[in-house]
């Protein structure tokens, strides 16, 4: 039996102020941007594996979850155990603030090691890109570089995600603003001929599905996703390159569950949950272990390049200077 349940606040206060007992100790709980469905899937997929573990989700925004994060640390507590969240800029604020835990045994071995925090405090598991995303009924000739967005005929009917809500779009933003021939120059192409801003990248693909906008700048499993399920979307990574997420995982230093929680963790990077993610149209992170049908090899793709600690000092500011081009 599956032992997913979504977090409710009385059972958030609860655990917060400290629910003793032998079998808290084989509970979890996950805060995480991952979709609701996937991370039900995860976590059946989980308990076949480890049926003695009890996982409980809070899903909601990066953004949110940080708030939400930062309120209960000024209370005192929280009842989160696992962080599994699409920003490595937000981890790296976590662990900068003392809050992850260092797991110098975590099972690594195959993950690139770009993707592993040096001092073993969170772990990428996933490839995650941000290009663009068309409505094939409204579009004849596909985009193919982030440069032709700014055309007034293309960002009159764009929509992006905001990173006031998402994870995904502090990446992509923050790596944007660092590259020398876009920057917030381009940002503000985008606005000045009518692009416009969501909230998460949820709002992008159902936008451009329906119709109410041509282009969309999102992940590329939500759009990729969608088309397999038959809406009229196609995906294009852009030839300049696309931004990356990596989707990493972390304990929290004073969580009440470690060994659990490591559990969790050591499952995330093995690969039964590897397969998984194919399964649920990501690029994998585990050598040996094949791209999803109809994506590229990752190997041929260009990756924009970032530096995450520029891209933390920075966020505030992105997110006000976003704000004052689209609205918050």
């Amino acid at each position: 039996m599956t032992m997913f349940r979504i977090l409710s606040l009385p059972l958030a206060a609860l655990l917060a102020a400290g629910a003793a007992g032998a079998q808290e100790a084989r509970t979890i709980t996950v805060y995480t941007s991952q979709p609701q469905d996937q991370m039900a899937a995860v976590v059946e997929a989980f308990n076949r594996d480890h049926p003695d573990i009890t996982v409980e989700i809070f899903r909601s925004g990066t953004t949110e979850l940080m708030a939400k994060l930062s309120a209960e640390f000024a209370a005192g507590a929280t009842p989160a155990d696992v962080m599994l969240i699409a920003d490595a800029v937000a981890m790296t604020q976590l662990k900068d603030e003392g809050r992850l835990l260092a797991y110098q045994d975590a099972p690594v071995e195959g993950i690139p090691e770009a993707l592993i925090d040096p001092d073993m405090t969170f772990f990428g598991t996933k490839l995650i890109t941000t290009g663009i995303v068309y409505n094939t009924g409204l579009v004849e000739t596909a985009p193919r570089s982030w440069a032709e967005l700014t055309a007034p005929e293309l960002a009159s009917s764009l929509i992006m995600p905001s990173p006031l809500y998402s994870g995904a779009a502090v990446i992509h933003v923050g790596t944007m603003v660092q590259q020398p021939e876009f920057g917030w120059d381009w940002y503000e192409a985008l606005a000045e001929n009518g692009a416009v801003a969501g909230q998460g990248n949820g709002t992008v693909i159902e936008a451009v599905a329906r119709g109410e906008k041509a282009y969309g700048i999102i992940i590329e499993y939500m759009a990729l996703n969608a088309k397999a399920k038959g809406s009229p979307v196609d995906f294009v990574f852009p030839d300049e390159g696309v931004s990356v997420i990596t989707q990493p995982v972390a304990i929290l230093k004073d969580s009440d569950a470690v060994e659990a929680a490591k559990v969790f963790v050591d499952w995330q990077l093995s690969r039964a949950a590897q397969d998984q993610s194919v399964e649920q149209g990501y690029f994998p992170v585990l050598e040996g272990v094949a791209a999803p049908e109809g994506y590229p090899d990752p190997a041929t793709l260009t990756l924009l390049p970032a530096d995450a600690a520029r891209m933390l000092a920075e966020d505030i500011r992105n997110k006000e200077v976003f704000a004052d081009l689209y609205g918050g």
